[in-house]
């Protein structure tokens, strides 16, 4: 094993740990890549290349609606995965961006290099299947707390997701986030730190 790839075979042990052969041929299919701070893995109309492994930094994905107003879908730190699941699979232009909010560390794998390990090694098609079936939760927990969550609570369930990330994103970037203002967000912090 490696160094670089030494945190993803770390991460998937805690679900279906890996052989040695598995591990080799993991090390054979991924690319390392350092990415500076505010340099995009993926822009809108862009086909999403890669499922990226955060070893170190942190990453966003948004949307920019009609406005240019940005929306933040999803942060990725470190042992997190970060894609465009539909443009990936669908090999279609993406909606969305990426874009590294710290110089990062990642590992990224290509669909054809996926779908051999998965063809070949099972263990990894178990082990993606349950990375994304968990990804899901997280998506649907999201959507109950934006139908009928407060404010507060909203932020309670971010810093449950995202617990080290709270010092590390800035207001606007966890706001926007949430569905709420940076004003509003502010407001909610300093309640908290008087409680």
């Amino acid at each position: 094993m490696s160094k670089e790839t030494a945190p993803l075979i770390s991460y998937f042990k805690t679900y279906i740990p890996l052989s040695k052969d598995e591990i080799d041929v993991l090390e054979e299919r991924i690319t390392e890549r350092r990415i500076k701070r505010k340099q995009f893995i993926l822009q809108e109309n862009e086909v999403c290349q890669y499922y990226t492994f955060v070893v170190s930094g942190c990453f966003k994905m948004f949307s920019i609606d009609k406005d240019g107003v940005e929306h933040n879908l999803q942060f990725a730190s470190e042992n997190d995965w970060i894609v465009d699941i539909d443009s990936f699979h669908n090999k279609k232009p993406s909606k969305l961006h990426i874009v590294a909010l710290e110089n990062s560390v990642v590992l990224q794998i290509e669909k054809h290099d996926l779908w051999f390990l998965y063809t070949y090694y099972p263990k990894f098609d178990r082990n993606f299947r349950v990375i994304i079936e968990h990804k899901f939760i997280e998506l649907q927990n999201r959507m109950l707390q934006n139908i009928s969550a407060t404010g507060d609570e909203k932020y309670e369930f971010f810093l449950k997701q995202y617990p080290q990330l709270a010092n590390r994103l800035s207001n606007t970037q966890i706001a926007s986030y949430l569905g709420i203002t940076p004003q509003f967000l502010s407001k909610i912090r300093a309640k908290r730190i008087k409680d």
